[in-house]
């Protein structure tokens, strides 16, 4: 068990605790390719559905923070331009016209 923790680089309790968050936010991130998926067999084309960019924002952005504690910077240089497209996409949808 010693081995695990130490691949893991979990050595006390809050190492664990971010490890949690950091899975949960690759989870989170993961998902939204599942999503996109399900959405485009629905549609029997390709579909980006809102809950995509949603998806990749949160799970972007909590990366990014796992990033910044745990001292990562290839998740930081990974997911800091991201962010950006994730929100900008999202404000492009919102601020389009109703139809």
């Amino acid at each position: 068990m010693d081995a695990l923790y130490e691949w893991l680089r979990v050595d006390t309790p809050r190492d664990l605790i971010w490890l949690a968050i950091g899975l949960v936010a690759q989870l989170m991130f993961s998902a939204r390719f599942l999503v996109q998926w399900i959405s485009s067999e629905r549609e029997k084309k390709s579909v980006v559905p809102v809950s995509f960019w949603w998806l990749s924002l949160f799970g972007g952005a909590m990366l990014f923070i796992y990033g910044l504690e745990r001292g990562e910077p290839v998740i930081l240089l990974g997911q800091s331009f991201g962010i950006i497209v994730y929100a900008r996409n999202l404000w492009l949808i919102y601020a389009q016209p109703a139809e």
